[in-house]
């Protein structure tokens, strides 16, 4: 049992996972039961994929004939049951929604269910929390690939608070996550309507004419060019005719310092956004010396070159000072103004297509500054450049707002989650 000698607050009680929750496995799946449609089969990836708030890409599927089967044996998840990754990518839960039919892999999850005096959410945030995390690391077996085992799970402690002040607590930490989920969703919407213009008005051509009428839909004269027809008056030209771009120099691991300048990598840029916290820093001297032109800027986008190619997120100014590193390239429009249709057109198809038609490596792809030189894209007229970035750039403007609220929402709850779970902080009417 995990060491936790924490004062515990009157009314709360020291327990054992075991005792307020039953923890189990699934019945295994063979790999002949698989299907290629049907029931969702989740694995640690697609509850990592959930926990990290990204869409599920479910790869794997049993039957319905198959899943009834289970069901009605010996049950599945349903609501309020907490899934938790338990081999390799360790300690990520995932609190079941309501009517979400799927199964998982034995081994690779955890099933928590059966809940005997602890609430449900309660339970999930105390997972996440630093003494969740910190009683979790007891149950960890494996030196190449660590694990959990249900026996070392059912045995770690947790110090738990009455039902009523559980559910309290779980509604303070909820109503954050709500908020930042509906500014989720927000931008996803703006994102959404951002996009569904471009294309409309760039890959359809049909963007308002001198008589505000669809470009193309209204009879607009076509040219011939070597991307296919084209508006009159637009033409082809390189990539570099529109964006500015420049790749990160390679900082080695010798150079890292405790303070200073924080850089960039490819393991920041997560759901379109930059994950500054964790981010590794250099010498002031160093990035204000040899690397000041590496430094970023509001607005830039840095992109992904190797392993996931195209990833990306826009730099905002909470993110400043930021500097530049290896395997990710920063993008700023040449005319400074269409930021708008630079986001769009480095997330369209055609960009993302001619990057994997380019991208080099056998073990890992990757692509560079003289694939980009390579690309060429049709350029439209600067009329018609600026009234999409009167459009976009002010979507993007409340889409980074959004952003930055979300930024201060989950460090709140980050900062209180720990001293609400220790008894710090009470929730209004309890501990009073």
């Amino acid at each position: 049992m995990a060491d936790q000698t924490t004062t515990i607050p009157k009314g709360w009680k020291m327990t054992t996972l075991g005792e307020v929750v039953e923890i189990t496995s699934s019945k295994r799946i063979f790999a002949d039961e698989y299907k290629k449609s049907g029931i969702p089969f989740f694995r640690g990836k697609e509850i990592t994929e959930k926990f990290s708030g990204n869409e599920i890409s479910t790869e794997l599927f049993i039957s319905d004939e198959k899943y009834e089967e289970i069901k009605n044996k010996y049950g599945v998840p349903e609501e309020n049951d907490i899934l938790l990754t338990s081999v390799g990518t360790l300690g990520n839960p995932y609190l079941v929604e309501k009517g979400l039919k799927f199964y998982f892999k034995d081994g690779n999850l955890t099933w928590f269910h059966n809940y005997k005096g602890i609430y449900p959410k309660f339970l999930y945030y105390w997972i996440t929390s630093p003494q969740g995390k910190e009683s979790l690391s007891y149950a960890k077996i494996g030196s190449t690939q660590e694990a959990y085992t249900i026996a070392k799970l059912k045995v770690l402690s947790c110090i738990i608070p009455p039902l009523p002040e559980q559910r309290a607590i779980a509604a303070v930490l909820s109503s954050l996550d709500d908020k930042i989920e509906l500014l989720r969703e927000q931008n996803k919407t703006l994102e959404a309507i951002a996009q569904a213009i471009f294309k409309e008005w760039f890959v359809k051509f049909n963007f308002p004419n001198s008589e505000g009428k669809p470009y193309k839909a209204s009879g607009g004269t076509m040219i011939d060019s070597e991307l296919g027809d084209i508006p009159e008056g637009w033409r082809v030209g390189r990539l570099t005719e529109i964006f500015d771009f420049m790749e990160g120099p390679g900082i080695r691991n010798w150079q890292y310092t405790e303070t200073g300048r924080r850089f960039i990598n490819i393991r920041l840029i997560q759901n379109s956004d930059i994950d500054i916290k964790n981010a590794n820093f250099i010498s002031l001297e160093e990035a204000e010396g040899v690397y000041k032109h590496f430094n970023l800027e509001e607005k830039d986008m840095v992109v992904s070159t190797s392993g996931t190619l195209g990833r990306s997120a826009i730099v905002r100014k909470e993110h400043l000072p930021l500097m530049l590193n290896t395997s990710v390239i920063r993008f700023r429009p040449i005319d400074r103004i269409s930021y708008g249709f630079m986001y769009q057109f480095l997330n369209s198809r055609f960009f993302q297509n001619e990057l994997l038609s380019m991208a080099s490596g056998s073990v890992q792809l990757n692509f560079g500054p003289v694939h980009l030189k390579q690309i060429k894209m049709v350029i439209p007229n600067e009329k018609i450049l600026q009234l999409y970035a009167k459009i976009a750039n002010s979507l993007y403007i409340k889409i980074s707002n959004n952003f930055s609220q979300i930024q201060t929402l989950s460090t709140l709850r980050d900062t209180l989650l720990p001293k609400l779970m220790k008894g710090e902080i009470r929730v209004k009417g309890f501990g009073e």
